[in-house]
């Protein structure tokens, strides 16, 4: 017992001050997950360190955040877990003499992305694009970085700078910043169109009817992507919508039938788009009181 005693004494000498908290005020909750910025909070995909055509592994989030486990989108849930096809966003081609060719080998569906992919191969090296809307196997496409006086006369899925492309182009892939890869329209069945060239820059209009003005060396790949029929296609089935990714709505939300009539609101104002008008003039006074004409006549007098 003695010796009970004095291990406890040791223990109680040597140990830290412990200090209780209240679990009310002293529980720190664990942060907030972040939309945007990149996260979708669909799925991980687990890259390797160099590019590769196999298949990649995909673990699906659900719509919770993969370090806190919390819900961060509430509109997603279920979905079948698809292989990622690891689409090389790059078109590097020569940037003098002529351009490289490479070789279609087989159109592939990504259960990932809308779009379909084609994979394409360049001597011993294999790579993943994303598909035209008439690429087929066996086609040979075009890589090039040089910019000719006279336009180009491009195919579906050559990769050519929008400088050297003639005005009317249809693209998708389309760089913002040369050499960081394609980064604009990647949905299925869109494309862009080039509009005008002003100095060393091209007006592209997107999709979206926006336009933007881009560098001429900025890399792009002309056609239509594949798949035009997604935007027109219906899902069918709420099963079917289950088995795409998307969680059922709370049933609350019911659309507007105009049962009741709208509200009428009145038109805003017209804009007056003119001439700004200079507020800073100097007013004059005047502080003579008497006529400015001398004549007795009583119509001249102002």
């Amino acid at each position: 017992m003695a010796s009970l005693a004095r291990a406890l004494q040791k223990i109680t000498l040597t140990s830290a001050p412990v200090v209780l908290t209240s679990v009310r005020h002293g529980h720190v909750p664990p942060p907030k997950p972040v939309i945007g910025h990149g996260k979708g909070f669909r799925r991980i995909v687990h890259f390797p360190e160099k590019y590769t055509v196999k298949p990649l592994e995909v673990t699906n989030l659900g719509g919770r955040d993969p370090e806190t486990g919390r819900i961060a989108v509430k509109g997603i849930g279920g979905g079948i877990k698809h292989k990622y096809h690891w689409v090389d966003w790059k078109r590097v081609g020569p940037s003098e003499g002529p351009p490289q060719v490479e070789r279609v080998i087989k159109i592939i569906k990504d259960g990932c992305r809308t779009a379909s992919v084609a994979l394409v191969a360049h001597g011993d090296k294999m790579k993943y694009i994303l598909a035209t809307e008439n690429m087929k196997a066996g086609d040979l496409i075009k890589t090039s970085c040089h910019i000719p006086r006279i336009p180009v006369r491009a195919n579906e899925g050559d990769a050519y700078p929008l400088g050297a492309l003639p005005l009317g182009t249809q693209v998708h892939g389309i760089e913002i910043v040369p050499g960081l890869g394609g980064f604009l329209v990647h949905a299925a069945g869109t494309c862009a169109t080039i509009l005008r060239k002003v100095d060393n820059r091209v007006i592209v209009m997107m999709p979206s009817k926006k336009e933007f003005s881009l560098l001429e060396n900025c890399m792009c790949t002309v056609g239509r992507l594949s798949n035009v029929e997604h935007g027109s296609t219906p899902i069918g089935s709420p099963q079917k919508n289950r088995e795409l990714g998307n969680r059922p709505r709370s049933g609350w939300w019911q659309r507007k039938t105009g049962r009741h009539g709208r509200k009428l609101r009145r038109p805003p104002p017209v804009k007056l788009i003119g001439e700004k008008k200079d507020t800073n003039q100097e007013v004059v006074k005047l502080t003579f009181g008497g006529h400015f004409v001398k004549t007795p006549r009583a119509q001249f007098h102002f």
